[in-house]
């Protein structure tokens, strides 16, 4: 195969281009949130990673994936982020600035396998301003959730039949109908209606949604042999534990109202740089931090990040001895 030294060149150039821009959307995003009186993690910058950073204000908590282009989300990371988001009670958000080709526009809402995605000045006016947005984006064009009692009200104040609106909407009668059922509209269709009608007719749309899953998967089985290991002592000991694939831990491990972020791995300097962050994302989200290090570590504590020999897991009888040990550590490291 022969090198092509002028297409890698390019490719480097572009890929670079794509890495300064992606900073300075996660610069803008993380500066909207802080001067909306988030506190923020740190921003995790290794792959795999299904989310960049996590922001908490009060009781509410949102896991943020950051991309240039949204079209760069698949759906095993807008699955994995969706779980992450569940098991906290919080919610997933992509902010970007394109969908292939075209800039995203102020004030709408893309889905992407059922995650939101706005631009960093949609963000603003959520979370500053305290305007929701009120389009979103599907095949066809951007639409508007139309409040269907309000509508039949505005056109029953105003004596129209179905009919006359209709013919001023410059639609059938049966879509009118159909709006008043709860239809959505382009927007072209809403402006016209809310002008005709001079009512507010749209329903906001709130970007911090919820997932509820069905089925929590545990699936340890692919996981190479030390993660399968840990986890299973850590099941043993009482823990229900969740594996994650795409974050800067291994694992969730819950006992009771205790959840610890869990990693596992050698002691090397891509695990004091996940330690470092799990320390980061655990003082936002409000929970604990543990790594499990195979074979010698060489301290008890990274930042927050409370560090357990696997040679030390085996020794423990139940959850509750674990996280003595850890609330321990962690106080007096």
């Amino acid at each position: 195969m022969n090198f092509n030294k002028n297409l890698y060149v390019q490719k480097l150039h572009l890929i670079r281009g794509l890495n300064i821009m992606n900073q300075a959307l996660t610069s803008q995003t993380i500066s909207v949130l802080n001067k909306a009186g988030f506190e923020t993690s740190q921003i995790y910058d290794v792959r795999p990673r299904c989310f960049d950073i996590a922001a908490r204000r009060a009781s509410t908590l949102i896991f943020l994936k950051i991309l240039t282009n949204i079209d760069g989300l698949n759906e095993d990371i807008a699955n994995e982020i969706k779980n992450l988001a569940d098991y906290f009670s919080s919610s997933p958000l992509i902010v970007g600035e394109k969908a292939r080709d075209h800039y995203l526009e102020r004030g709408a809402v893309y889905w992407r396998y059922g995650v939101p995605s706005v631009n960093v000045e949609t963000l603003y006016d959520f979370f500053i301003e305290g305007v929701p947005p009120l389009i979103y984006a599907a095949p066809g064009g951007l639409y508007v959730n139309i409040d269907g009692d309000m509508l039949s009200e505005a056109r029953s104040k105003k004596n129209m039949s179905l009919g006359t609106l209709a013919s001023q909407l410059g639609v059938t009668r049966r879509s009118v109908s159909k709006y008043e059922e709860g239809m959505d509209a382009k927007v072209e269709v809403a402006l016209k209606l809310e002008d005709i009608l001079d009512a507010p007719l749209a329903i906001p749309i709130d970007i911090l949604t919820k997932h509820i899953l069905q089925e929590r998967m545990c699936d340890i089985d692919s996981l190479p042999l030390i993660e399968r290991k840990a986890l299973i002592i850590l099941t043993d000991l009482g823990f229900n534990v969740f594996p994650m694939f795409r974050t800067p831990f291994n694992a969730l491990s819950q006992d009771g109202s205790n959840t610890l972020l869990t990693g596992i791995s050698k002691y090397t300097s891509v695990m004091i740089k996940r330690a470092k962050f799990m320390s980061s994302m655990s003082q936002v989200i409000h929970t604990n931090s543990m790594f499990i290090v195979e074979g010698e570590s060489k301290s008890k504590k990274i930042d927050d990040t409370v560090l357990i020999q696997f040679s030390e897991l085996k020794e423990f009888d139940n959850a509750g001895e674990l996280i003595h040990l850890i609330k321990a550590r962690f106080l007096n490291s």
